[in-house]
């Protein structure tokens, strides 16, 4: 499968995710500075939650984040905290979007939504970035890494995001929360899953100090430059919260733990003909740049982001089961449960479980 061509651009709306055009642009027209129609409406075609729409006007683009239709997860597709943290961010000077409005109204398209600026770039769906040198694949990981460490030198108070989270337990709340949303979407049993939920809450690492947590910070929820290596805007904030750092650190590294056979897999890539930067080099910078330190606990880290990974993708599995998943890859994200559990208990058990 060519995933850039796959995952890069837009499509027709999916019939589900249809819009009423004539309430969209009354509400756009009230709360978006400077817009004027007619409008043209196309979705996304990657992501995998929040039906995503790019809105095409004569003079310029916008786009639209809601929550899908249909009874949701709890606490799931939560795109008013995403429209908060964006708009302290961009306050901030941190590469994201620039927001307009949120709409809390669901009579007005059926769900909650909020509209931003589109960012053009690059979008790189692929992990190895198979059209890039290797001096190109090393800058921009290091890129992803340097971008991390600004978001986390971020004092959350500091940004009027004080009370973006609960402070304290951090992994233990985390580890409560993608149990309960296993849980809940569960289909066919998986051992993996059952023993990680036993040993997880048990093992718990010591707490670091609270910062924003993207929750889902990787290359393809980021934009780049078209020119340079450079990120123009960091996507996808509806996993946000306030919590330790280590947690998105090492959510990057998982892709050092799957397979390079998948889009989002290194485990068995050649890092050095690729130059693909090693986790400790990684590591090096990000501890450097933040101040923290080299992570410490790293089996267990990347143990609990593979546990959470899987349960996410569960939540995909229950969403195809239900009618209400928002892209076409759904099933085959559903399909890396066990697989992404086996591999989170085998770093449980270099943990010592």
């Amino acid at each position: 499968m060519d995933v850039q061509a796959t995952f890069s651009g837009t499509r027709e709306v999916d019939p589900r995710h249809a819009l009423d055009m004539a309430a969209l642009e009354n509400w756009l027209a009230a709360h978006v500075d400077g817009y004027a129609g007619p409008l043209e409406v196309r979705q996304f075609k990657g992501g995998q939650s929040n039906p995503t729409y790019e809105l095409i006007t004569p003079t310029h683009r916008y786009v639209l984040r809601r929550k899908p239709p249909g009874t949701l997860l709890a606490s799931a597709h939560a795109v008013d905290r995403e429209f908060a943290v964006i708009s302290a961010l961009h306050a901030q000077g941190f590469p994201v979007a620039r927001p307009y409005a949120l709409c809390t109204d669901d009579n007005v398209l059926g769900s909650m939504f909020y509209v931003m600026d589109k960012v053009e770039g690059r979008i790189f769906w692929d992990l190895k970035l198979p059209d890039s040198t290797p001096a190109e694949r090393r800058t921009i990981w290091f890129e992803q890494v340097d971008t991390l460490a600004a978001l986390h030198r971020l004092e959350p108070h500091a940004i009027g995001l004080g009370d973006y989270g609960k402070p304290g337990n951090y992994f233990g709340r985390q580890v409560g929360r993608w149990t309960k949303q296993y849980r809940a979407s569960e289909i066919d049993p998986v051992p993996a899953m059952d023993r990680l939920i036993d040993y997880l809450p048990q093992t718990l690492p010591p707490e670091g100090p609270v910062r924003i947590v993207h929750g889902d910070f990787r290359l393809d929820n980021m934009i780049l430059d078209a020119g340079q290596p450079k990120v123009r805007a960091v996507l996808d904030w509806e996993l946000s919260t306030l919590g330790d750092p280590m947690a998105d650190f090492s959510y990057l590294l998982i892709a050092y733990a799957i397979p390079a056979s998948l889009r989002n897999g290194l485990l068995g890539a050649d890092l050095t003909a690729l130059g693909i930067p090693s986790i400790e080099e990684l590591a090096d910078r990000y501890g450097a740049q933040t101040g923290f330190g080299a992570p410490q606990n790293l089996d267990w880290l990347l143990a609990y982001n593979l546990f959470r990974l899987a349960a996410i993708c569960q939540g995909i599995g229950g969403r195809v089961r239900d009618g209400t998943a928002a892209s076409d890859q759904a099933r085959a994200m559903a399909a890396q449960v066990g697989p992404l559990a086996d591999a989170a208990w085998s770093y449980s058990r270099k943990a010592g479980a």
